[in-house]
């Protein structure tokens, strides 16, 4: 049996081995390349990552950055679990409908989305067109080209990635556990403030760091919506490379981003371990 089980990994791995060699070519390889630039362009030594502590520019580009990117992501859980609240406890006819209306807004293109947005809230747009004509406003309300603009639109794009975590968190806790508190007498809030809602809370983290890893790389909507006015992280690496080709800022910036989301993975799976805990306890 120790012989057959052997002979069976060592035929598993042949089969992954092509694969790995592939994706260690088309991935791994362009990420060293990138650690390797942030450290030999344009002179060998660390005086890029020096600029981290020196730049009060890169101090505020990481700090709207950080800022937008949790703006967005505790809006987005906020709604995306009242979304998929409804969507779990739906009927099967109400959820077929609202999965599909879910899985559309996946097709339609962020540069699409970002644009729609632009027209929408700008300064002849329909949401101020519409205010001045009732009365509520005077002059037009600047939504766009500044956070406000660049968080809507953000977080409209990033609800969905919100809800399917969570939705599938929901679907697999057992409902009988609700309905024995709400049949000893619980009333419905505190029955979903002290059995529900910590059983989602492993939903709640994994939408939570999808959510913020996926804002972290923004780069149409800030540019479109942002106007030139807010810069985050991705939009400015593009003008590093593209326009003033310092190929050694924009290549520290990329380490940066790639070893942060590396740490908030290893340290939000130690905290989903806990939270998998918590919610067995309750």
């Amino acid at each position: 049996m120790d012989l057959l089980s052997n002979k069976q990994a060592r035929g598993y791995w042949l089969m992954v081995a092509p694969m790995a060699v592939l994706v260690a070519a088309l991935y791994g390889w362009p990420v060293l390349n990138i650690l390797l630039l942030s450290v030999t362009v344009p002179s060998p030594g660390f005086g890029n990552y020096e600029q981290l502590i020196s730049s009060p520019g890169l101090h505020n580009l990481i700090w709207t950055t950080l800022r937008i990117c949790l703006l967005t992501t505790v809006v987005s859980v906020v709604a995306g679990y009242f979304i998929a609240y409804v969507i779990s406890n739906a009927d099967r006819r109400q959820r077929t409908w609202m999965l599909t209306a879910l899985m559309l807004s996946f097709w339609i293109s962020v540069l699409v989305r970002a644009f729609a947005w632009l027209i929408i809230l700008g300064r002849t747009g329909l949401v101020n067109s519409f205010l001045i004509t009732i009365g509520v406003i005077e002059e037009p309300i600047a939504f766009v080209r500044n956070e406000l603009g660049v968080v809507i639109g953000m977080v409209h794009y990033m609800i969905p990635y919100a809800v399917l975590p969570l939705l599938s968190n929901m679907d697999g806790l057992d409902k009988r556990v609700v309905n024995a508190s709400r049949g000893l007498g619980a009333s419905r809030f505190y029955t979903f403030r002290r059995i529900y809602l910590p059983m989602t809370i492993p939903g709640i983290f994994a939408a939570s760091l999808l959510v913020f890893i996926v804002s972290l790389g923004f780069y149409v909507t800030p540019a479109i919506l942002g106007g030139g006015k807010v810069l985050m992280i991705a939009e400015y690496i593009s003008v590093q490379v593209l326009v003033t080709l310092q190929w050694g800022i924009a290549a520290m910036l990329a380490s940066l981003l790639l070893g942060g989301i590396f740490v908030m993975l290893l340290v939000l799976s130690r905290f989903m371990r806990l939270s998998q805990m918590f919610g067995t306890k309750s």
